[in-house]
């Protein structure tokens, strides 16, 4: 499964089967759980941790990856008429995100290009509600469709059905529900969604808020992900990763205190008081690359030679130096969540899903 993952780790599974249309990627799944067999969807690996010595499961790739940019659409479709300045778009789930986003860009359309070079699929989007820069997919999603392995119905779910939460969803956690295809509600006057990210922002030389050409924005979005290893690059270990590691830690107002306490005593004051700290449902949302680096693991921790390594370019990732297990990728994680816990009170969750490991070995 190593070549089927972006961290490159992984046993192999009981069987491998490509999925090549929709029709066939229910057909497989559909037929395996009659048959009583474990399932794995796969789709573009991005997020995955598997176990080294491989996974009692049956691989079913999904490599449907059609992309239809003015979809027909069906006015009882549940969603409501399609606003003025708005498209609808659509993509099957085994299409390659950063294609799709490239190629709405290209056609003129806002709306995803704060997410532009995330890697893996389509289908992965909103099950993980992913975000980047200011944008999460939640705020311009229309429509998923998906396979019910309990019920065998194949229907289209609306955003309000699938618990979207900061990168969680209902289907996140479960393998009931197979995504099959995913649509989007975009701006039809080429701009993007709001630049909210100061960083773009200040690199688009706008204010937060503002809107710009969705195009200028990717290019630079594309830029930002790349300086910090986060393109996918084969010849560059730093990408060989599973992006973001670690979800950023949500505390209490009434824990920030005592966060910001331990980091004074740490550090020192001046850096306890520009702590980066943003309101979030439940509490403040804090940056975990931030609390990783200042507890003591820097960029390419533990060092060369290591097969697991911190990014070079960005605390927040783990990379395959090119010989890495995955039980070398558990020890560092746990290494880093233990030393980030003992040092400001604040427990890291990872972001990937693991697959017949864990974290905790």
């Amino acid at each position: 499964m190593s070549r089927h993952t972006t961290l490159r780790l992984g046993g192999a599974p009981s069987a491998f089967l490509e999925a090549e249309t929709l029709d066939a990627v229910a057909a497989c799944v559909r037929r395996l759980d009659e048959a009583g067999l474990p399932v794995l969807v796969l789709g573009g690996g991005s997020n995955l941790v598997l176990a080294d010595e491989g996974v009692d499961f049956h691989v079913v790739a999904v490599s449907a990856a059609g992309i239809d940019l003015s979809p027909e659409i069906d006015a009882d479709d549940g969603a409501g008429p399609v606003p003025p300045g708005r498209t609808v778009v659509r993509a099957e789930a085994g299409a390659v995100w950063d294609e799709f986003v490239r190629a709405t860009v290209a056609a003129g359309l806002g709306g995803l290009e704060c997410l532009s070079g995330i890697p893996g699929s389509v289908g992965a989007t909103p099950v993980q509600n992913v975000g980047a820069y200011g944008v999460e997919v939640a705020q311009v999603l229309r429509r998923v469709r998906v396979l019910d392995r309990e019920t065998g119905a194949d229907e289209w779910l609306l955003p309000a059905e699938l618990g979207l939460e900061y990168r969680t969803s209902k289907l996140k956690g479960s393998d009931r529900g197979v995504v099959l295809a995913v649509e989007f509600l975009l701006h039809s006057d080429g701009l993007s969604e709001p630049i909210a990210y100061r960083e773009l922002a200040a690199r688009l030389e706008v204010s937060q808020g503002e809107r710009v050409a969705a195009a200028a924005a990717r290019e630079v979005v594309l830029g930002l992900r790349a300086g910090k290893g986060m393109v996918l690059d084969p010849a560059d270990h730093d990408t060989w990763s599973a992006g973001s590691f670690f979800t950023n830690p949500v505390v209490t107002e009434d824990e920030i205190d005592t966060v910001r306490a331990k980091v004074a005593a740490r550090i020192g004051k001046d850096v306890a008081e520009s702590m980066p700290a943003f309101p979030a449902p439940g509490g403040v949302k804090l940056s975990a690359g931030w609390l990783i680096e200042r507890a003591g693991f820097g960029k390419g921790f533990p060092g060369s030679g290591a097969p697991v390594r911190l990014s070079t370019k960005h605390t927040l990732a783990l990379t395959n130096r090119g010989s890495a297990r995955t039980s070398d990728l558990a020890a560092l994680a746990r290494e880093v969540r233990s030393g980030v816990e003992a040092a400001f009170g604040v427990r890291l969750h990872p972001e990937p899903v693991w697959v017949g490991c864990s974290i905790d070995g």
